[in-house]
């Protein structure tokens, strides 16, 4: 798996926390790698048993930017194909922009091969569809800024939040009350809410209420990080018109 140009980087979508959430591909860019970098206690430990025989492992927990995309570029010079392992899928919150971004700079190929994002892996622990007819069929996916990048203009929850369409939030969950204080005026304390903890892992939490009482919810569990926040009336819908896809009036010619 090179090329004449060298080793090729592998961003790989490793899912959201069970080992067997990755797909067939994911699975066989770690077994033909002879270098896998993987984001410490977010991906699970049982993938890097796929890795081949001899392979350097590289914990990118604690390490800089500069320092990942140096054993990227290392490993491209040597010939050898890196498997770059996301948490979830990398298209979202992963900053897999910026090392992509180097790796053009620098002349190193490289490709994506998508996973299970931590949403759609909350979404099946609360056996929910986030697009229900009638009452949801958008979904926001966002975070919030303290202590991380500053959100851009327009993206704070108040302004994103006026649609009232079904909401997202990662990264969020430390500031549950600064979350549910922006977004009580556009959905109402009534609001169905969902923090679903450590999805698809042994010991995932799932947590129900509404804007009023969710934050002491959040709190008495100790809930404080790997945590998905779901807002929205999908959460509790249940008398809503079935899909047009499988209508009986639908024209199938």
């Amino acid at each position: 798996m090179t090329d004449a140009r060298g080793g090729v980087v592998r961003f790989v979508g490793a899912g959201p926390g069970a080992a067997d959430l990755i797909t067939v591909r994911g699975l066989r860019v770690i077994a033909a790698s002879p270098v896998c970098l993987y984001a410490g206690s977010l991906v699970p430990r049982e993938l890097l048993d796929d890795c081949p025989p001899g392979a350097r492992l590289v914990d990118t927990s604690r390490l800089t930017l500069d320092e990942i995309v140096a054993e990227m570029a290392a490993a491209h010079a040597a010939g050898l194909d890196v498997a770059r392992l996301h948490s979830g899928d990398p298209s979202v919150f992963s900053a897999m922009a910026e090392q992509m971004r180097r790796l053009d700079a620098l002349g190193v190929p490289y490709e994506v091969v998508p996973g299970v994002p931590a949403f759609a892996a909350a979404a099946a622990a609360l056996k929910r569809e986030f697009t229900v007819p009638g009452v949801g069929q958008t979904v926001v996916l966002t975070r919030t800024a303290a202590r991380a990048t500053p959100m851009p203009e327009g993206e704070d929850l108040a302004t994103l939040g006026a649609s009232r369409a079904t909401m997202v939030l990662h990264l969020a969950v430390q500031r549950i009350e600064a979350v549910v204080e922006e977004l009580l005026p556009a959905y109402g304390a009534d609001c169905p809410v969902a923090v679903v903890a450590r999805a698809s892992r042994d010991d995932e939490l799932i947590l129900r209420g509404t804007l009023a009482d969710i934050t002491a919810r959040v709190r008495e569990a100790g809930v404080v990080r790997t945590a998905v926040i779901v807002v929205g009336r999908v959460l509790t819908a249940s008398a809503f018109p079935d899909s047009h896809l499988y209508s009986a009036e639908r024209c199938r010619d």
